[in-house]
């Protein structure tokens, strides 16, 4: 069954976008958890005091409660001059951690070069470290306390032009390309366009070029305001037709399946094989008692393997992931084997969808 998405869910417009902000920072206040005087956090502190008058030798500074920073930020279209947005700040130097950090006012730069943003202020961290590192010491850490983001934390300073009209056009471009579904956007927007009021005089607006693009026709009524031409596409309904697809994650064990996916008729035999190994050391005692010599220790390992009952069990043929979901539970297995079983079945050609291996 399709579902029904609207344009603004699979299209953006081109020329509206992110553009990505970076820039290097100081952070201070770190108690003691700071970077480990590297040159360059040296550096970047005597440059900073240098800008407030004091001038001081690399050689005579400490970053103890200091760490050198790297801050990364999206832009958003459309975003005026003093406008704010999320900054994400991540440890560069060996800091053990940011609970406490204050980000100094730190320029974003684009990448031609320009500065677009100004950050600043408190760090929050979304974890913890404690105790006592290094050899003999113990310590609890939670998630990572060496990243953390400062919300709305940098001021918009110069605004980047944004055009998305060109010749009475505009161009939608698909999230996830897809030929059937850019022509469904197509047909949507040749179908409803015509229930404006004032469009006079323009036959199929929209046109799909290919997978990822749809050509869209600005009509003259619309000309002097294509915001509001643009704003009544993106609240069109359009069904989406999803692709058969199985994603396979061996790293994390994960599987994902959409609900187009379907099985031809076969059959499948699953069978368990465990190996225990498990490390050992024996002691031999000398053969004479006090003579003298010293107990020898050898390494020794047992193995155990068990193998469970395999079965080959019928699958008919099956329409939905549902129905293969379900037939493989009833086996038994674990994600790891479906994993083996759905990869079988695609080399036998019982598979009828894409198997994408990550």
């Amino acid at each position: 069954m399709n579902l029904n998405v609207q344009v603004r869910d699979l299209c953006f417009v081109l020329g509206a976008r992110d553009n990505q902000l970076v820039g290097y920072g100081i952070v201070s206040g770190l108690a003691g958890d700071g970077d480990k005087d590297p040159e360059y956090t040296l550096q970047a502190i005597s440059n900073m005091l240098e800008r407030f008058g004091l001038t001081l030798p690399p050689s005579a500074l400490t970053s103890k409660n200091i760490g050198a920073v790297i801050l990364t930020a999206d832009i958003p279209p459309f975003v005026r001059s003093g406008s704010r947005i999320d900054v994400h700040v991540s440890a560069m130097g060996d800091a053990r951690s940011l609970h406490g950090a204050v980000l100094a006012r730190t320029p974003l730069m684009g990448p031609d070069g320009k500065i677009y943003a100004v950050a600043q202020g408190p760090v929050a961290v979304g974890g913890f470290i404690g105790g006592i590192p290094g050899p003999g010491g113990a310590s609890v850490q939670k998630n990572h306390p060496t990243s953390g983001q400062i919300v709305r934390g940098a001021v918009v300073e110069q605004e980047i032009p944004v055009s998305f009209v060109r010749e009475k056009r505009l161009e939608l471009i698909m999230r996830q390309p897809d030929f059937v579904n850019a022509q469904s956007v197509a047909q949507a927007i040749n179908s409803e366009v015509g229930l404006l009021p004032l469009v006079h005089k323009i036959t199929e607006p929209a046109l799909a070029i290919d997978g990822s693009t749809i050509q869209v026709k600005i009509p003259d009524d619309y000309a002097e305001n294509p915001v509001r031409y643009l704003a009544f596409i993106n609240q069109l309904f359009v069904p989406v037709n999803t692709p058969a697809r199985v994603v396979l994650n061996e790293r994390t064990g994960t599987i994902v399946a959409t609900s187009r996916v379907a099985v031809s008729s076969c059959a499948v035999a699953h069978g368990n094989i465990i190996v225990n190994i498990a490390q050992s050391y024996d002691i031999t005692q000398p053969q004479v008692p006090l003579a003298g010599g010293a107990p020898i220790i050898a390494p020794s390992a047992d193995i155990v393997i068990n193998e469970g009952e395999g079965m080959l069990t019928p699958f008919r043929g099956m329409p939905t992931v549902q129905d293969v979901a379900n037939s493989l539970n009833a086996l038994g297995v674990t994600p790891r084997d479906m994993m083996a079983i759905f990869q079988a079945m695609k080399q036998a050609g019982a598979l009828q969808a894409e198997l994408i291996l990550k």
